[in-house]
């Protein structure tokens, strides 16, 4: 259950997957795709997705190895772990944690509990408030607890909302008020978000940590709280010192990604922690650390490569919307160009995998969606092929 990022970082170690997404997902069309199993990307039909899952695990001649992406991904793998388990071989978090890590809110008071160093934050719900008064300073972030279904029709395509002034709240809130909402307001911490930076890991069940890497971002799409369009992988220590303390004070288990804000002092501010898979570890694997080939080797017995140390430097990008957010943050589309030819992970682009970028920026064009149709139909009858371990072939 993951996009082209997750699969390509798999392909990269010679794993081909079977892909969980909606129709004509990109990653259905990767060389490193063996079968296709469609369904709506929502959270709603949580019994009907776990029947899907199951109804393939359960013609599989060994217990397939599972990964997810998304937070409804992560919930639902959590929800129904023991079922799950019964077909599927999976690390993931805690439970309890999985669900303190996923609710902004939560997060907040686990992380205050703890003495965790997150921004002053607090929750709230618009339709059932009647002051817009808040006691925190601005500029303030504004986002949802988990629910984004509604999300959109106030934030559009920010992950979060960045208000400058009490000013500027009070004119949004009309429009919070109009959604049944809970959100979390956030004292922002000054600086573009290029300042975030990241760790990402992955902890086995004895509590060994496998493998790990810090990056940053370079940027982002909106260029305020927006999706990450470009990254870089870095060699930061006092990320990594940071990220591995609260790792432990978590006793966190599996993989999971912490981000943080680096404040005009130097200080990091934690932000979120998500302990799931996520476009990073495409990047990652170029990089020379790749953290799902690392969890499939675990769970199915082959042996773990050691003393892995990711490259400083490698850059990821996703080029289409990258070359919007250069172009929105003042960057010369000569100097862009320049960047995106030397960027060393693509997303959904590589030479020896041309067919999911193709799918995204030329599905309009009717021959090539005929022969886009055509090589997904031979990749599906070809796709019973397996290894004598059940492990799908590699090309």
């Amino acid at each position: 259950m993951g996009d082209i990022d997750l699969v390509r970082a798999l392909g990269l170690a010679g794993i081909s997957s079977v892909v969980a997404a909606p129709p004509g997902d990109p990653a259905f069309y990767s060389r490193h795709t063996r079968k296709e199993l469609s369904w709506v990307d929502t959270e709603a039909g949580a019994e009907d997705r776990i029947d899907t899952l199951m109804r393939f695990g359960a013609s599989q001649p060994e217990p397939p190895v599972l990964f997810y992406q998304s937070d409804w991904q992560l919930l639902l793998v959590s929800r129904y772990r023991e079922r799950l388990a019964e077909i599927f071989r999976f690390v993931i978090a805690d439970p309890d944690l999985v669900e303190d890590l996923v609710d902004k809110a939560r997060f907040q008071e686990l992380a205050q509990r703890l003495n965790l160093p997150v921004p002053a934050a607090r929750r709230i719900r618009p339709s059932d408030d009647n002051t817009n008064e808040i006691d925190l300073r601005f500029p303030i972030i504004i986002k949802p607890v988990q629910d984004r279904s509604s999300w959109e029709s106030i934030g559009a395509q920010h992950k979060a909302l960045l208000i400058e002034t009490k000013d500027a709240f009070k004119e949004l809130w009309p429009r919070l008020t109009a959604v049944s909402l809970d959100l979390l307001i956030q004292e922002a911490i000054p600086g573009p978000e290029s300042r975030i930076e990241s760790y990402h890991v992955y902890i086995d069940q004895t509590g060994t940590t496998v493998a790990e890497f810090t990056g940053r971002k370079i940027r982002t799409l909106p260029v305020d709280c927006g999706h990450s369009t470009a990254l870089e992988i870095t060699d930061a220590l006092d990320v990594r010192a940071l990220g591995r303390e609260i790792a432990q004070r978590l006793n966190l288990r599996g993989v999971a990604k912490l981000d943080f804000k680096r404040g005009p002092e130097g200080m990091l501010h934690l932000l979120e922690i998500n302990p799931r898979f996520n476009l990073w570890h495409h990047l990652g694997a170029v990089a020379g650390v790749n953290l799902p080939a690392l969890v499939y080797a675990d769970l199915v017995g082959l042996p773990r490569s050691t003393n892995l140390v990711a490259r400083a430097g490698t850059r990821w990008g996703k080029l289409l919307p990258d070359a919007r957010a250069a172009r929105a943050s003042g960057v010369p589309i000569t100097s862009w160009m320049s960047w995106a030819l030397r960027c060393e992970a693509k997303s959904a682009m590589s030479w020896d995998d041309p067919m999911p970028f193709l799918r995204e920026v030329m599905t309009r064009v009717p021959l090539l969606r005929r022969v886009l149709r055509k090589g997904s139909a031979q990749r599906r009858k070809s796709g019973s092929d397996m290894s004598a371990h059940g492990r799908w072939k590699p090309r």
